[in-house]
């Protein structure tokens, strides 16, 4: 006789994400994994006196969706502990907001928080402008971000406290800017920007606690849009920490794929690279995986930080900006066969070409020495020359896709102003990827977009358009993905890309009960609607943790 179900869902419109386009109306679970698939008459025979019987009515569930790049403690501090302020706020509307926090604190406490538009660099990097901040912000330190999560925008307090004076060099891959006496301005670029976040988070008392804090809410705010698995990008000892309390606690309702550092990270840590590798399996259990290495390879377009091929437009001043990929290819090579000892593949940041091509060039040298290896990922491979789309697929290497970042936006305008519009809009080339066999997962880069709202970027894929700004047009709408591949990206690829499969991303039998139900059937909408959708529940393990409320 079946096993009785504990919880039975049935007449409901159920995709199941197995590649063929599969629908059934009903589904059993029993002790957090699916027990069966299929027809209500079927499913609702494994009823028993204890069953959980819910009428879905229609409504269509899905698996729950992942996410393969997030930050996700940072995206929980500036919910809990930061202002949290959109990239549609102008400088006096920034300089008004830090005045209301201020106004609030005591005369030593930072300000810290997000996120400024990059199209406001110019303007930030006045002196001026870093003397209005600090009479908003009454003296106090102040550090905010910006909207790539690379640079920062700083007071004197802050500055002071960091120890940044005019005779203090650049770190490496960091850059302070400075004015034409040589004084720093303010705005801190890349590495230069752990410098004051190492000084903020000297004046936190229990860090570990406030991560698990911010990882708790985290988890929260991603549950709530459907996502019950991510892959943090950059994982740090404290963060580890901070998940293995909450996991032992019962209270971590995600499954995490960590990216350790290889070397000294943007905002800073003390423990990176070998150290922090050796120490790794301290953390893993079913639901924490630190299984990644972190790299990056370059910048951002919107600084001229990332590796192009060709160069920048000509500055103001005339000046031409070539940039090359941080790492030296000797390097790199040696650590993704470092990273392949410990069984870990690699996360590597490459916002350019250049860095794309060189770092698939290390790839293919290790897999020629070594052979087959762990899946590899490139994180944020907008642009891609031609000829290098092909070996994504050929060297067993995940394009991490960020839809939100390139949606036609103030931060687009951004990077057609340092590259050309038309040379700029060949951004994300999604269809030209999939025809190549290439394995695309989605990510939210959660905080750089405000909120890991996954439909958000899905309907993005599909519309080459910005759902909260149609009117911006499209970019490269020749690249537009249909529905079921935009969902696959966004289930079944980031579940592969993780690792975690066999566990969850699409619905059968002996996976883990990781479903959502939403107020729409994604196919029965306007392909615009896709933004719109609510999750009405999100199960993990087949424990209700989401429940929309009533509108």
């Amino acid at each position: 006789m079946p096993t009785a179900a504990q919880t039975i869902f049935h007449t409901g419109r159920i995709y199941t994400v197995d590649g063929t386009g599969s629908w059934v109306s009903a589904l059993a679970v029993s002790e957090g994994r699916i027990l069966a698939v299929g027809s209500d008459e079927d499913t609702l025979a494994l009823r028993g006196p204890e069953t959980r019987v819910i009428d879905l009515a229609g409504r269509m569930m899905m698996p729950a969706l992942g996410d393969i790049h997030n930050h996700h403690t940072r995206g929980g501090e500036l919910d809990l502990y930061e202002m949290n302020f959109t990239t549609a706020l102008g400088f006096d509307e920034i300089l008004a907001a830090v005045a209301e926090r201020a106004s609030r604190l005591g005369p030593d406490d930072w300000i810290s928080g997000g996120i400024w538009s990059s199209s406001l660099g110019p303007r930030l990097a006045d002196p001026a402008s870093r003397l209005a901040l600090d009479r908003a912000a009454g003296g106090r330190p102040v550090s905010l971000i910006d909207d790539s999560l690379h640079n920062r925008w700083v007071s004197s307090r802050a500055l002071e406290l960091a120890g940044i004076t005019r005779d203090t060099l650049d770190p490496p891959n960091g850059h302070i800017q400075r004015d034409a006496d040589g004084n720093p301005t303010g705005v801190l670029i890349e590495k230069a920007m752990a410098l004051v976040t190492r000084a903020a988070s000297a004046s936190i008392t229990d860090p570990v606690g406030r991560i698990a804090a911010c990882a708790r809410r985290s988890v929260e705010i991603l549950n709530g849009f459907g996502v019950t698995y991510f892959q943090d990008a950059v994982t740090t000892l404290e963060m580890l920490q901070a998940l293995q309390q909450l996991d032992r606690a019962g209270q971590l309702n995600a499954r995490v794929t960590g990216s350790l550092p290889a070397y000294d990270t943007l905002n800073g840590t003390d423990l990176y690279g070998e150290a922090l590798l050796a120490r790794r399996e301290e953390f893993r259990s079913p639901r924490i995986r630190p299984d990644f290495v972190k790299f990056f390879n370059d910048g951002v377009p919107m600084t001229r930080t990332a590796a192009m091929l060709d160069a920048y437009l000509p500055a103001a001043d005339g000046s031409v900006t070539v940039c090359h990929p941080f790492l030296p290819q000797p390097e790199l090579v040696a650590w993704i066969r470092k990273a392949a000892v410990h069984g870990m593949g690699i996360k590597i940041h490459c916002a350019g070409d250049a860095a794309v091509r060189a770092t698939l060039d290390a790839i293919e040298i290790v897999r020629d020495i070594d052979g087959p290896g762990p899946m590899h990922q490139i994180a944020h491979p907008g642009y891609v020359h031609p000829d290098d789309i092909p070996r994504f697929a050929r060297l067993n290497v995940l394009a991490d896709l960020c839809p939100a970042i390139w949606m036609p936006s103030a931060l687009m305008q951004s990077v057609f102003d340092v590259m050309g519009e038309t040379r700029a809009r060949h951004y994300w080339p999604f269809k030209d990827m999939k025809a190549a066999g290439t394995l695309m997962a989605g990510g939210s880069d959660w905080p750089v977009i405000g909120l890991p709202d996954p439909w958000f970027g899905l309907q993005g894929m599909v519309t080459r358009a910005n759902p909260r700004a149609p009117e911006l047009g499209t970019l490269w709408p020749e690249q537009a993905l249909d529905l079921p591949t935009a969902i696959e990206v966004y289930t079944i690829n980031v579940a592969r890309g993780m690792g975690i499969s066999d566990l969850c991303g699409s619905i059968a039998p002996g996976k883990l009960a990781d479903l959502i139900v939403l107020d729409r059937n994604l196919f029965d909408i306007p392909l615009t609607g896709i933004a719109q959708t609510r999750v009405l529940q999100t199960w993990f393990e087949g424990r209700l943790v989401h429940e929309a409320s009533p509108q």
